[in-house]
């Protein structure tokens, strides 16, 4: 028996050869095409505008899988954590952040995660798989529908900075970038959207190469490597010089937009001196942002908050040096979405 194809893995023309092949008229390969990205048909059966014969004929030929929302959570500031259910039981989650002026979408690349990053709930997980393109779609299109329900408004941004290394999913990752940035897709302008990574600088170069037009953050979180190795193993590998090498040759060969992600702990990353090293990187790379990220408690980890006074005068600190720095505050910390909480906990 011929294995099933999941349908969405074909382009539009190769979609328009199986239906030739199939005697059918070409218009109804564009219409099945459009069933599939702009209007994220869940199956077959909801395609009503195709005949009961053809919609039989697609079922048996090919799969549709599709991913479907298992719980969700309401933060009281608004944010929403969704736990994803995939086409075989593994689970990733996703989050809506709503604010004033933005809907932001914070999406998963992978079941889990390779890299231990001794901060973030995800590092404790095992990596048990890559999430395909069209997974990592149907995460913004559900979120994206969330937002609509809720505010009326639909996804102005997206981060992936949920669950997994985007970079070490590269292929799917450009890919659902490519579908979300589609007419036929969201129609999302690249330029709001951010891939994050811990640092995989073979990975930063090759975005490079390949021309791409979204915005890249680098999770930093220390700014001298003996630091940074204790709390990210990716370090060892990947250090700050290659690092820097890596992000300077991003943005030569893109121009886009390139941001720090810095998480302050308690006694280990935030006094003057963590400050001054944090600038010297900064003044070595095209940097557009310093992200200052709250610390949020997680199970495992032995790290702190800073206090609210010390958190100011490193903030404080950055501004009398003229580095664009922006302190975020922590959104969904009562539901554990917050930066690095993710961990399939209900």
């Amino acid at each position: 028996m011929m294995k099933k194809q999941n349908i969405r893995h074909l382009s539009l023309s190769q979609v328009q050869e199986v239906f030739a092949e199939m005697g059918e008229k070409p218009f109804r390969a564009k219409q099945v095409y459009e069933w599939l990205w702009l209007k994220q048909a869940p199956d077959f059966e909801s395609m009503t505008n195709l005949s009961k014969p053809l919609r039989a004929a697609l079922e048996e030929r090919f799969t549709l899988p599709s991913i479907k929302v298992d719980t969700t959570q309401q933060s009281t500031d608004g944010t929403i954590k969704s736990r994803f259910r995939l086409h075989d039981g593994h689970l990733v989650e996703g989050v809506l952040i709503p604010t004033a002026t933005r809907q932001t979408a914070c999406v998963s690349s992978q079941v889990g995660c390779s890299l231990s990053c001794k901060f973030c709930a995800t590092g404790y997980m095992d990596r048990k798989r890559n999430l395909d393109f069209d997974e990592i779609f149907d995460e913004v299109a559900l979120i994206n529908k969330q937002a609509l329900e809720q505010s009326g408004k639909k996804l102005t941004n997206i981060v992936y900075m949920g669950m997994g290394e985007p970079l070490l999913n590269y292929k799917n990752v450009l890919q659902s970038i490519e579908r979300i940035t589609s007419p036929e897709g969201l129609a999302m302008s690249p330029k709001r959207i951010t891939v994050s990574t811990a640092g995989v600088a073979k990975m930063i170069k090759q975005l490079g190469d390949d021309q791409v037009r979204f915005n890249l953050a680098l999770s930093l979180h220390a700014a001298n490597d003996r630091k940074r190795s204790e709390i990210m193993p990716i370090n060892e590998t990947n250090n700050l010089k290659v690092l820097v090498e890596a992000l300077n040759y991003f943005y030569k060969a893109t121009q886009n937009e390139i941001s720090f992600e810095y998480i302050l702990f308690k006694d280990f990353n935030d006094s003057v001196q963590d400050a001054d090293e944090l600038i010297k990187i900064y003044r070595q790379v095209p940097v557009d942002l310093i992200n200052i990220i709250e610390y949020n408690p997680i199970d495992n980890a032995r790290f702190q908050k800073p206090s609210p006074e010390v958190t100011d005068e490193f903030m404080a600190y950055l501004g009398k040096h003229r580095v664009n720095a922006r302190l975020r505050r922590s959104r969904g910390k009562d539901i554990d979405a917050a930066c690095g909480q993710l961990a399939n906990k209900a």
